[in-house]
């Protein structure tokens, strides 16, 4: 059946659930080695996504592949708009930046392009992307200003989690509020206000706490690209009993966003003209969620964890047709009274449980998990024939429902070989069956279903106390979605895109200096790529891409205050192997990547000047170098070049209550372009911003 229309909920709908919530109490995931019975007594349970501990030397991780934490200070200190200024940062993660809020997620991990998902993107260990298995995954981002930190892994620990893990795993874990209430603003360039409010209060007994994190955030937008966003979380948890704890979780987000497909002519951009190419086209984006975590200590060496997460995504799209003839003859598009409505909404509903035992295993320490997932998801994709006179409304003449049941298990043991040896091996299956409904062919219908056995094993190297080896293997998969594994309402017997990963590094600490060095292949069969035999099938398996690199990452403690922190990535090798585009580089695969921060803290105030270096890149696999110049149809694609954009942050802690901050994004004013899709996307110009945290 297909999925009920979102109601545009208000600020008073959200204050009216808000009034009800402090009922319950409020909680955090804590995903160190603090987290001991005591500790989780009064605190969320939840998935774990990142665990770290900080017992034995200065690496501190037990992660078998490479891990970037980001925590809530980092972040405030990058002054982000959106969660892809801090992913930018990251080495080994290329941004295709389309607008500077980032309203849907565009990012590449490993020289995987940027412009189609293949990692696995949480919120607090639950999925976030609306249709992992449906397809169009991208159309929802989690908002930056609920984060508390952000965590990245790469390499074999991504075994745990699925689908899609074949570049890594991006987990945004939000923000549980400190008793009190904290405001925070800021105003800037383009007209951007942004108003914060968070809210934490506890129980006498310190057993259970509630909270909100509110953000109302308006801006014109550079280029016109204007945006009104607000969002909404409520986080509440309590003991049950001395071993069992419950936390939930409630969010609303609603943007408008005067975003489209659409970008500058390339005489325009030239010439340096700075417009939005699409000033009536919408984007209409809402999303209601609901997660309720348990957490059941059975014993002190068995835990049990559990989550039910609810989700529902709108979309509605709204763009005007073009006139390709008159667009070509202006230098610019130039836009006819025919009105589409690309709409869908997304619902999905998932159970996930996690047993973790401590035991002895051939006389060895062992940590063991065994985890089991269900999840539906259903999509309800409309397009709607309008006109300005009758905006919003009209013919809907493609109407299907996608529809996805998945099942996933997986178990994994951390074997201690020694007190510097640890040896993990693992394996997930994950099962699903999906289905398209054509609604206006008479429901129509086709069904398709496919399994995957990925194995995986990884291994870390005490070399010494601040210095650790860890390496791996494991088979990773993105599934092909229904558009592509029904095409035609045929089941297409499509396998899922397939990736071998290979990884090794080591980390560590010496003195004022930190460092990580990891080398990666990941040789991608079955990817899913344009160009088929059969004229009448949009894609089909056929591509093999390689992809090796190395990442590296160094900071030093100059003494005086100063710091550095860099990175950087060189991928040389992210090729189509097979197919038509075979010796190609896969787009938006820049083959080098750049970060460096020079930081100053004095007490209470602190500044950093960063630079990121992006390498040029292709903007479609053709590796077609010159950018079309008129409104032409299909791919746009073209050689990127390369660019290094500086930004300065400041920040005062004039009390305990009292901070400001404020930056200077885009320091030189650098043009560049930033991504191709029917035309060019231009990176932001230089921008002002100031604001100020108070906390009551």
């Amino acid at each position: 059946m297909p999925l009920t229309t979102l109601p545009r909920y208000s600020v008073l709908a959200s204050a009216i659930t808000l009034a009800l919530m402090p009922t319950l109490a409020l909680a955090d995931d804590i995903d160190t080695e603090e987290s001991t019975s005591e500790a989780r007594k009064s605190r969320a349970p939840a998935i774990e996504v990142i665990r770290v501990y900080g017992a034995r030397g200065v690496h501190s991780y037990d992660e078998t592949g490479t891990v970037n934490i980001v925590n809530r200070e980092q972040i405030e200190r990058l002054q982000p708009l959106s969660n892809e200024d801090v992913l930018r940062r990251i080495a080994g993660i290329n941004v295709k930046g389309e607008e500077e809020s980032s309203i849907v997620a565009n990012f590449g991990i490993r020289g995987l392009a940027a412009s189609e998902s293949k990692s696995l993107v949480l919120e607090d260990g639950v999925p976030v992307a609306p249709g992992l298995f449906i397809g169009n995954d991208r159309y929802f981002n989690p908002r930056i200003q609920r984060v508390e930190r952000v965590e990245i892994l790469k390499g074999s620990s991504s075994l745990r989690y699925g689908p899609s893990t074949i570049g890594g795993v991006v987990n945004y874990q939000t923000k549980t509020p400190d008793e009190g209430l904290l405001l925070s603003g800021r105003v800037g360039s383009y007209n951007l206000r942004e108003v914060n409010i968070e809210a934490g209060n506890s129980t006498a007994s310190g057993d259970g706490y509630a909270g909100v994190v509110f953000t109302h955030a308006q801006s014109d937008g550079f280029m016109d690209k204007g945006y009104d966003m607000n969002d909404i979380m409520v986080k509440a948890g309590m003991a049950l009993a001395n071993n069992q704890s419950i936390g939930v979780k409630f969010s609303y987000h609603e943007n408008d966003a005067n975003i489209s497909y659409r970008g500058l002519l390339l005489d325009d951009y030239l010439a340096g003209e700075r417009y939005n190419p699409a000033p009536d086209d919408w984007y209409l984006q809402e999303r209601v969620a609901f997660d309720v975590n348990h957490e059941w200590l059975i014993s002190p060496d068995v835990t049990l964890n559990t989550i039910v997460y609810w989700s529902n995504v709108s979309r509605d799209y709204w763009r005007y047709n073009v006139d390709t003839a008159a667009s070509n003859e202006a230098g610019r598009w130039v836009y006819t009274d025919a009105l589409t409505g690309n709409n869908r909404a997304f619902e999905r509903f998932g159970v996930e449980t996690r047993l973790a035992y401590r035991h002895t295993m051939f006389d060895m320490d062992a940590n063991s998990e065994f985890g089991l997932r269900f999840m539906t998801e259903e999509s309800d994709d409309a397009r709607i024939r309008a006109t300005r006179e009758n905006d919003r409304t009209g013919i809907n003449d493609r109407h299907r429902i996608d529809s996805a049941d998945s099942y996933a298990a997986y178990a994994q043991t951390r074997l201690a070989i020694s007190d510097r040896v640890a040896l993990t091996p693992g394996v997930r299956v994950e099962s699903y069956e999906q289905q398209q409904v054509v609604l206006t062919q008479g429901n129509a219908s086709a069904k398709t279903s496919n399994t995957e056995i990925l194995p995986g094993v990884g291994a870390t190297f005490a070399v010494t106390d601040n210095a650790e080896l860890y390496g791996g293997v494991y088979r990773a998969f993105s599934p092909a979605a229904n558009g592509v594994a029904l095409d035609g309402l045929t089941d297409q017997n499509l396998d899922g895109e397939r990736s071998t990963n290979y990884e090794i590094g080591i980390r560590g600490a010496q003195g004022r200096a930190n460092y990580e060095v990891a080398a990666f292949f990941m040789d991608f069969s079955n990817q899913v790529v344009t160009g088929n035999s059969d004229p009448n099938l949009s894609r089909s398996n056929a591509g093999e891409t390689e992809h090796y690199g190395v990442e590296l990452a160094f900071g030093y403690d100059l003494g005086a205050g100063f710091s550095v922190d860099s990175n950087a990535t060189w991928v040389p090798k992210s090729e189509f192997m097979s197919g038509d585009f075979a010796g190609n580089r896969l787009p938006y695969a820049p083959k080098r990547m750049a970060n460096l921060a020079l930081n100053y803290n004095l007490e209470r105030f602190s500044v950093a000047v960063t630079a990121h270096y992006q390498g040029e890149q292709f903007g479609d696999p053709s590796n077609q170098v010159d950018i079309p110049s008129g409104a032409a149809a299909g791919i746009w694609g073209g050689l990127l070049p390369s660019y290094t954009v500086f930004d300065v942050f400041a920040q005062m802690q004039v009390n305990d209550q009292l901070a400001v901050f404020g930056s200077v994004k885009n320091l030189t004013d650098k043009q560049y372009i930033a991504g191709l899709r029917q035309g060019i996307y231009v990176g932001p110009e230089r921008a002002f911003e100031v604001g100020v945290r108070y906390r009551f």
